[in-house]
């Protein structure tokens, strides 16, 4: 595909007689929102985590903005990701959070990231502990997290978990938002609501083979 910014060619996982990704190939059209759809155990962080080179693949080839993924391969840096519950120090506040990350690289301001928390619904001058965060709050500074260095692809497993009704609906806006603005997401979702309200494309894993449903 001309425009695809993900490729995946034959993949397959296997863990001992476990197959976990069975022959997947997809294209990931940049500028667009992808969902991907299946039950729990049906592949599908499974091949978020292999995107992201987190873990490598039996066999097969991964392919994100011209560069081949492998196991000696660092993390992309045009990449941000939400996989499981992210992980904070609980101690720290969610500025103190997110600075101490953006310390590594060095590559955004305290402006932007305070601009980032207040993009997501949170309050950047917050004293309050991540440790005494809801499970709500922690997905919004884990998007947060994703978004702050404005990475063009985002890999997104269940974004919305446990966010209110309304955070909901906020947080579709930031994701159509940033598709607007050129950012590609690949987002797994086990609501119905969020696929067809937000993905351009769907797709559907089932014990580790994938299907296009639109």
């Amino acid at each position: 595909m001309k425009d695809s910014i993900v490729s995946i060619n034959n993949v397959s996982k296997v863990f001992k007689d476990t197959i976990v990704l069975n022959k997947v190939s997809i294209d990931f059209e940049k500028n667009k929102i992808h969902g991907l759809v299946g039950r729990n155990g049906s592949g599908k962080t499974m091949l978020l985590k292999c995107i992201c080179g987190f873990i490598p693949v039996t066999s097969g080839t991964i392919i994100v903005a011209g560069k081949k993924i492998s196991k000696n391969t660092d993390i992309p840096q045009n990449v941000g990701i939400i996989i499981e519950t992210p992980g904070f120090l609980p101690n720290y506040s969610g500025y103190k959070n997110l600075s101490f990350l953006s310390s590594i690289n060095k590559s955004i301001s305290k402006e932007k990231i305070k601009a980032t928390m207040k993009r997501v619904g949170l309050d950047p001058e917050s004293k309050k502990w991540v440790g005494k965060y809801s499970l709500g709050m922690k997905q919004r500074l884990g998007v947060a997290q994703a978004i702050m260095e404005e990475p063009s692809i985002l890999l997104l497993d269940e974004p919305m978990n446990g966010i209110d009704k309304h955070g909901i609906q906020d947080m579709r806006d930031l994701l159509l938002q940033l598709r607007d603005e050129g950012k590609t997401i690949i987002l797994a979702s086990h609501s119905t609501e969020d696929i067809d309200t937000l993905c351009d494309t769907v797709c559907e894993m089932d014990q580790g083979k994938l299907e296009v449903l639109r």
